[in-house]
């Protein structure tokens, strides 16, 4: 596959097999490609075959960023009326349930105008919120662009004046999809064909972050007023089992607390309850809306400054500074009768940063929890928005 360098930052070429990559973490990491550019080009590929009535064995693909890609093509089949082939899947060193499954694209000649489809093993969508409108096959707006140019260059090319009809579809698709979030967000019977790029980074954080702005919108539509959000399986099933919230209506962050309250806030939420564990949401109390230990693990220091604001010694600001858990420093607390007034302080500066990054347009309320004590911090109206969404149908 090639890449035009100047679109793809921080990449490097490997020389010897030609294929690019990025560096994260200290690793070379190889790209791949999306659902979408496969789509893309096995349409692409199909309609020149179905024109020029002969095999293509490669082609082309133009991405939205303007680099390219050059692409196998498999499973050829061309008749009078139609023609379709398939492009397999490459992920790159991304851990992508998709990666090395046969995308298909069949194209046939209609008099005017590009329809675009979905066939077997692509998903329906049956719920409000996502990109596509109900009832239509999961293909998002983006591929759709990159298949309509791909079939509009090709028209260009052969002097091609009417139009085609193309069907997108991975026979893989239906088992793959339980393995996915498909049927969560309202998708059924399939895969999405996803991308925005057309490349696929490594462990990519946008495409996280676009599945969190999806969950929230969806939960939008659907009419729940509360948005419920929680970095992860730790902070869901303690609402659950704790808090008694179905936890159908959450929405999982990860690490990604900043970037859901932007996006609840845009989709015009007007109150917001987050639960989550003492690790994870004591750094908000630094204005660390980026929770990943590789961002920011200031969480000693956090509950050192506060001890030492609430009085404690030197020596106990020491062992709270070399303890190893937040379990620890919990008992570290305890021993000094310090333990409530350090959390109300904390919590204290938790809604003063997650209120300044709402520009206070948002009510906010917090639960923050460890496994093994319960609740350790919750906010004055936080039973409040539990309590109505416990009473929110889903």
């Amino acid at each position: 596959m090639s890449i035009s360098q100047k679109d793809i930052k921080d990449k490097s070429v490997d020389s010897e097999k030609q294929r690019e990559y990025m560096v994260k973490s200290g690793k070379k990491l190889r790209l791949g490609y999306t659902t979408g550019s496969c789509a893309a080009a096995a349409a692409k590929a199909s309609a020149i075959m179905l024109l020029e009535k002969r095999e293509v064995k490669q082609v082309k693909l133009l991405l939205p960023n303007g680099g390219e890609l050059d692409l196998e093509i498999g499973d050829i089949v061309i008749n009078d009326k139609a023609a379709s082939c398939c492009v397999i899947k490459d992920a790159g060193d991304d851990p992508d349930i998709t990666d090395g499954i046969k995308i298909y694209a069949k194209v046939r000649k209609t008099q005017s105008n590009i329809i675009i489809d979905g066939g077997v093993g692509v998903g329906k969508v049956t719920g409000a919120g996502l990109p596509c409108k109900v009832g239509e096959a999961a293909i998002n707006p983006g591929p759709k662009k990159m298949i309509a140019t791909a079939l509009l260059e090709v028209a260009q090319l052969y002097g091609y004046e009417g139009g085609f009809e193309v069907e997108i579809f991975v026979p893989q698709g239906q088992e793959i999809a339980k393995k996915t979030f498909n049927e969560r967000l309202g998708i059924m019977g399939g895969i999405s064909i996803l991308g925005t790029t057309g490349i696929v980074e490594p462990m990519s954080e946008s495409s996280l972050i676009e599945t969190i702005k999806l969950e929230l919108g969806i939960k939008k539509q659907n009419g729940q007023k509360v948005s419920f959000v929680a970095p992860g399986n730790y902070g869901l099933d303690f609402a659950r089992e704790h808090l008694g919230i179905d936890i159908n209506s959450a929405v999982k962050c990860s690490n990604y607390i900043g970037e859901a309250l932007d996006h609840a806030l845009y989709l015009g939420f007007e109150k917001l309850l987050l639960v989550g564990h003492i690790g994870k949401l004591v750094k908000i109390a630094a204005g660390v809306m980026n929770t990943h230990s590789k961002i920011a693990d200031c969480r000693n220091e956090i509950f050192a400054a506060h001890c030492a604001l609430m009085g404690a010694n030197r020596e106990t600001v020491e062992k709270v500074m070399n303890a190893k858990t937040t379990n620890e420093i919990h008992d570290i607390l305890t021993l000094q009768s310090l333990s409530q007034k350090v959390y109300e302080s904390i919590l204290k500066k938790i809604i003063f940063h997650l209120n300044y990054r709402v520009m206070n347009k948002m009510q906010i309320e917090v639960v923050v929890f460890s496994n093994e004590i319960g609740v350790l911090m919750q906010t004055d109206n936080a039973a409040i928005l539990i309590n109505e969404l416990k009473e929110t149908k889903l």
